[in-house]
């Protein structure tokens, strides 16, 4: 086991490896880059390790001497004691093959390094990832996240939407809002993340959404995204893929027993179309698209709604 105390502000490695060559090119990258690096050469120390001191990135050999390199990243995945905002990098010594990535991307790493190798790729890749996962630290500690799912919470949303307002208000752009109910279980909303049901639900809500939208949870059965850059069409496409990709999603039944059948998915959006001349302030985009899906005008059937003003009189006007 290789250790030393992190300096003030380094951001922490935990690299799982055995010291041969390719790792310790690795940690010479590392250390050069600018973090801490702590090293475990076998899978259940690195396991041991990640669980008590909190890594910034675990970066993962393929070949351990206990296990394979995707096992090790599969149970560090589903340990509850490693935060699941935490970046898994699986390191490959020979070219990888697609077989080897997506086996890597199903244990939940989230990229593979292979050769050849680009030392600054590999360097701004891993800072990207680290500062998504700082972001994620910091919005978890400010009470911005829901436990149970890891998307954003109320109070999140209305944060994120200040934000994304403020810039389409700088640049004249559109801002849209989807709100997705669906139709589950109560206990199906009691199970966490990782669970068979709410969780798969979460990640088709994520396949689904653009790397820029912003997604969170309103309730126990209604989530939020917050799309910039897209006006009216664009919302309604985007629940059209939202709503496909939940139903989509198979969940054998909670009760059990029985075929599973697709969870039904009721859609409410809004969007103004230039957020710098619109009369509206951006969380009541979030608040009109939860509405529309009780009272909105139908749209695409009964399972798409807009926002209607005639039918919630009390709502600021906003540009169509």
């Amino acid at each position: 086991m290789t250790e030393r105390t992190p300096e003030a502000g380094l951001p922490l490695v935990l690299l799982a490896g055995d010291g041969q060559e390719s790792t310790r090119w690795l940690r010479g990258l590392l250390e050069s880059g600018g973090y801490a690096v702590l090293q475990e050469r076998s899978g259940q120390h690195a396991l041991d390790r990640a669980r008590s001191t909190e890594p910034d990135v675990i970066l993962v050999d393929a070949e351990l001497p206990d296990m394979q390199g995707v096992e090790l990243c599969r149970t560090l995945r589903a340990d509850p004691r490693v935060s699941s905002s935490t970046p898994i990098l699986l390191t490959i010594r020979d070219a990888a093959t697609r077989a080897q990535r997506l086996a890597a991307l199903r244990a939940g790493a989230w990229e593979c390094i292979a050769p050849p190798h680009d030392a600054d790729e590999i360097l701004l890749k891993i800072a990207a990832y680290v500062h998504a996962k700082l972001d994620a630290d910091r919005a978890r500690t400010e009470g911005l996240l829901d436990a149970m799912t890891g998307l954003y919470n109320r109070q999140g949303l209305a944060r994120r939407a200040r934000e994304l307002g403020s810039q389409a208000f700088r640049e004249h752009g559109p801002l849209a809002c989807v709100v997705l109910a669906l139709d589950l279980e109560p206990v199906e909303t009691a199970q966490p993340q990782g669970g068979t049901s709410l969780g798969r639900y979460v990640q088709a809500i994520k396949s689904a959404a653009r790397l820029s939208d912003v997604i969170g949870r309103l309730s126990a059965t209604e989530f939020a995204v917050l799309a910039p850059g897209t006006d009216a069409g664009g919302a309604r496409r985007l629940a059209e893929r939202l709503a496909s990709s939940v139903s989509a999603t198979t969940v054998a039944p909670a009760t059990g027993g029985g075929a599973a059948a697709p969870v039904r998915v009721r859609c409410g959006y809004e969007a103004v179309a230039n957020v710098g001349y619109a009369p509206i302030e951006p969380v009541d985009l979030l608040v009109r698209a939860a509405a529309a899906v009780r009272t909105g005008r139908a749209d695409s059937g009964s399972w798409l709604r807009r926002f209607d003003e005639s039918a919630n009189p009390g709502t600021p006007p906003s540009t169509p």
